[in-house]
């Protein structure tokens, strides 16, 4: 399924829903009080709730999909980001060639890391789909973008194996990792990543049957429409089972966490000269069976 939180027309309250196929979305909650079932009203409920949950889920949007021309488009709803997750856990580093552009331009190690390069973001970072991006000049001259591909955890992980992983992967959406370069505070990243607005997050929730191969995913990044990075997940050094493993030797990994995988190449530091956003740029994200994630950067100040 691909799971998503709106705002209908001339509401506030958010929804929980499915997107189904073309762009018709069911609206999960009405379906489920109209059947007398019992299923949370947001997507961290539903992911909380577990697998016989997501199935009552699965039989409202199958039955919701036998009339699609009932439903509201996407076009006439507004998303919100899918969830707000307990924590974001960063991966820096995670791509063979970004590792070269960030020594060559941010003064990172060359050497390939070992393990996992790890950070944070606040879940106050979380903003969604066409949510702006705050440019505030009076703390950064050097906004810069990151396409993601993000994890979202369904079933609590601590001391997990590789093998094991899987077992506890709810589905995957996408993460624009925002960074201001200029606030790497003595090799710490946690300011530089993570002020308001720094972790765009949707525009789905894929969940992980649909998507049965993680690291087959092209990835992509246009701004005002030109093409900024561009890349497959294959080529993450380490990849899904292996981060979810490493995360979870130290940290507890709960339901509705994500983990932000890591970035390609193509980040405005490494392009000659370097290119950073600025005030009414348009940031377009896309992955593979995922989607885009859109959103504007404006002026904080």
């Amino acid at each position: 399924m691909r799971l998503l939180t709106y705002h209908a027309p001339g509401t506030d309250r958010p929804r929980l829903g499915a997107l189904l196929d073309g762009d018709r979305v069911a609206d999960l909650s009405a379906l489920a009080e109209a059947a007398g079932a019992d299923l949370p009203g947001d997507l961290l409920g539903l992911i909380r709730a577990g697998e016989r949950a997501l199935a009552t889920a699965g039989e409202l949007a199958a039955g919701a999909a036998e009339d699609p021309a009932a439903l509201p488009t996407l076009a006439r709803l507004t998303l919100a980001a899918p969830l707000r997750p307990g924590k974001i856990v960063g991966v820096g580093l995670n791509y063979v060639e970004h590792v070269a552009e960030s020594h060559r331009t941010l003064d990172t190690d060359r050497e390939l890391p070992d393990r996992p390069v790890l950070f944070s973001k606040p879940a106050t970072a979380v903003t969604g789909p066409g949510g702006p991006i705050r440019h505030n000049a009076e703390l950064t001259e050097q906004l810069d973008w990151e396409c993601e591909l993000a994890v979202v955890i369904g079933a609590p992980a601590f001391r997990v194996a590789e093998a094991d992983a899987w077992r506890h992967v709810f589905g995957y959406s996408i993460v624009n990792d925002i960074s201001a370069r200029d606030q790497r505070r003595s090799g710490q990243w946690f300011f530089s990543k993570g002020q308001d607005t720094f972790a765009p997050f949707g525009p789905v929730v894929v969940t992980a049957d649909e998507i049965p191969d993680p690291q087959r995913l092209d990835l992509s990044l246009r701004v005002n429409g030109e093409l900024r990075q561009s890349s497959n997940t294959r080529h993450m050094l380490f990849g899904v089972a292996r981060l979810i493993a490493d995360i979870s030797s130290g940290v507890t990994l709960e339901p509705g966490d994500v983990i932000a995988t890591g970035s390609p190449s193509g980040v405005g530091a490494g392009m000659v000269p370097p290119r950073f956003l600025q005030p009414g740029d348009l940031v377009e994200a896309t992955i593979e069976r995922i989607g885009t994630l859109a959103n504007p950067v404006i002026d904080a100040r």
